[in-house]
């Protein structure tokens, strides 16, 4: 606006002096040999005007056919370098697309047109990374190294070449050499720093972040975020060799970040050696009020050595009280209580916890707590399955790795500070089951009974607590039972498919089959109230039979045929594996003793209680269901039912 401005003023200034002059009286009079040129005042100023752009036109044409070949050539040079910049531009273009092979046609092109030119080689260099050209890619980069303005673009190149072909001692190199070169560049500066926080040297770590710092690559706040990770790691790696020095370390780095929780543990457990118990706990407290931590319960628990559980379960209490309604506190108290036997307020915290944020821990710690307070196995294995689709628990991640204890830097990225406390995603996809008060009631248990054990004895019981008394069932079941038995012809007796192992254990006459339990000669000897006198004739009928068989037969006893069957005759038909092995064995026995002696002891033997195992202990409540549908179709001797 002020251009237009200035412009109409002058030229009304211009129409001004021109209507000025031609107001002027008299006439401009030029004599020169014998000829004179008389005009007004305004013609002779304009042919003067005119006269001098024509002197200027002339001046101009004659400097250009001076200068002409220095035009043409400064004409040519601007031509080239237009094409040259503008394959520059199409090659970075293919280079984006990743036409590798047009790339690296414009970038010839432009290092043809653009003598000297960084891009232009940078554009070269990069297209044979692009094509997998590695090592005409690396000679470029080193070409770069030595011209001073392009020596960082070289070292970068050489960096990223190095971190690609995964030797970090050569990376470090190159980052270390452009940082010195130019100490702003970011990334040789968080590249030196991450490198030396990798190989664990803290204190080269110290000095690359002070230099980052005063080059202003980061702010204030990050400055002291790091600065506390980094004495944090110092402070670990000295806690046993240099206490000292790691306390003052720690110290500082919890100054630094209150809500470091691997700075406040350290602080507190060099605290709790020097002796200052006040400044651990203390230490404890303020990291526990920013962010509360499984392992800052636990090291506040054990802050004073030689304390009782019940004063570690105070302790956790009034820990857990300064942030209430935390999952940590819940979980810290609930171990707390189950190390001083408070079951009830373990599994009051467990509760609160399983029924707000159920996590893996907590259902673990409730089955642990079932076991140690009553033994109950079923409830226990209950709360491990309940575990296994619970969500994960809290747990130090960075880059995708999960660890168990905190690290300074990432192992993947070589990040400083990438670990942080949270759970796992996607490990596990179930939010956790609703559970009901019901499932945390204590279990009651049933008193245990003892089996009441009698023998077949007249008038005294017998004292072994592993014998039971034949006659508790009434005598005239058992009689109807074996008179039944007895009047079933021989050919309708059926052998059993299969046989009982010999959990019943009876010393004389027991035959060992299912379906026909048959008492040899023993039950003749028994005392006439004892067993029926059914059975007893019973009994007593297959041992007339095999008298006569022997007398009938004078040969059978020193050389019995194999198509006799004094073992059917004797137990209907069959002869079990049990009858031969308890032969075996009363033959062995009766080896060295006389027939007279013999008799007399199988008529003691005959005399004394038939005896076997209980089929479980008192205090066992019982087989499961299962157990007790597969023991109710195996067949039972038919005597005992």
């Amino acid at each position: 606006m002020i251009r237009v401005l200035i412009y109409f003023l002058l030229l009304f200034a211009l129409a001004a002096g021109f209507a000025w002059m031609s107001d002027l009286p008299g006439t401009i009079s030029i004599t020169w040999n014998g000829y004179v040129w008389e005009q007004p005042p305004v013609v002779v100023a304009l042919v003067a005007g005119v006269a001098l752009v024509a002197f200027l036109a002339a001046v101009w044409l004659i400097r250009v056919i001076l200068k002409s070949p220095q035009i043409a050539t400064r004409f040519f040079r601007r031509r080239r370098k237009d094409k040259g910049y503008t394959a520059l531009s199409h090659g970075l273009i293919a280079l984006g697309t990743g036409n590798a092979k047009l790339a690296r046609r414009y970038g010839l092109d432009a290092d043809r047109l653009l003598a000297d030119e960084p891009a232009a080689k940078l554009l070269l260099a990069q297209t044979a990374q692009l094509a997998g050209k590695d090592d005409e890619a690396r000679q470029r980069f080193e070409a770069m190294l030595q011209d001073p303005e392009t020596k960082a673009l070289g070292l970068h190149g050489l960096f990223v070449e190095a971190e690609r072909h995964k030797e970090p001692v050569a990376a470090r190199h190159y980052a270390e050499e452009a940082a010195k070169t130019a100490p702003g560049l970011e990334w040789a500066g968080k590249a030196v720093l991450g490198y030396q926080a990798v190989a664990h040297h803290w204190d080269e770590s110290l000095k690359t972040l002070e230099r980052n710092y005063a080059a202003k690559l980061l702010d204030k706040k990050t400055y002291r975020r790091q600065r506390a990770v980094i004495l944090t790691a110092l402070a670990l790696k000295l806690e046993d060799g240099e206490p000292e020095r790691a306390y003052s370390l720690a110290k500082e780095a919890h100054g630094l970040a209150l809500d470091l929780v691997p700075a406040a543990v350290v602080t507190s457990r060099l605290a709790t050696r020097k002796g200052d118990i006040r400044k651990a706990s203390k230490v404890l407290e303020a990291t526990w009020r920013l962010s509360p931590h499984p392992e800052l319960a636990e090291t506040y628990a054990h802050v004073r050595t030689g304390d009782s559980a019940v004063d570690r379960l105070k302790r956790v209490k009034s820990l857990a009280a300064q942030r209430a309604n935390t999952p940590e506190g819940a979980l810290a108290v609930a171990r707390a209580a189950m190390e001083a036997r408070e079951f009830d307020e373990a599994r009051s915290q467990l509760k609160k916890l399983l029924q707000s944020e159920p996590t893996r821990n907590a259902y673990l710690l409730m089955a642990e707590l079932e076991e140690a307070e009553h033994g109950d196995k079923g409830r226990m294995r209950d709360w491990l399955a309940r575990a296994i689709k619970a969500p994960q628990d809290k747990a130090w991640i960075a880059d995708g790795i999960v660890s168990a204890e905190w690290q300074a830097v990432s192992p993947v990225t070589g990040r400083l500070d990438a670990f942080h406390w949270a759970a796992p995603i996607g490990m596990s996809e179930d939010e956790g089951e609703l559970l009901e008060d019901s499932l945390f009631d204590a279990p009651v248990l049933p008193a245990a009974t003892p089996v009441q054990n009698t023998v077949m004895e007249k008038s005294e019981p017998q004292e072994d607590a592993n014998t039971v008394d034949l006659t508790a069932e009434p005598v005239s079941k058992k009689a109807e039972t074996v008179t039944a038995e007895a009047k079933k012809p021989e050919a309708e007796v059926v052998q059993p498919k299969e046989t009982v192992s010999p959990s019943v254990n009876i010393k004389q006459g027991y035959e060992g089959t299912t379906d026909d339990v048959k008492f040899a000669p023993a039950l003749k000897d028994l005392p006439d109230d004892s067993v029926p006198s059914t059975a007893k004739a019973q009994a007593e009928k297959p041992e007339q039979e095999e008298t006569s068989t022997a007398s009938a037969s004078p040969d059978a006893d020193e050389k019995p045929k194999s198509d006799d069957k004094p073992a059917a005759a004797a137990g209907n038909g069959a002869d079990s594996s049990v009858e031969k092995e308890a032969a075996s064995e009363k033959d062995a026995e009766k080896g060295g003793q006389t027939e007279a002696e013999q008799k007399a002891d199988d008529k003691d033997d005959m005399n004394r209680p038939i005896e076997f195992p209980l089929s479980r202990m008192p205090d066992d409540p019982g087989p499961d269901e299962e157990e007790e549908d597969k023991s109710s179709k195996t067949p039972r001797p038919r005597f005992f039912n």
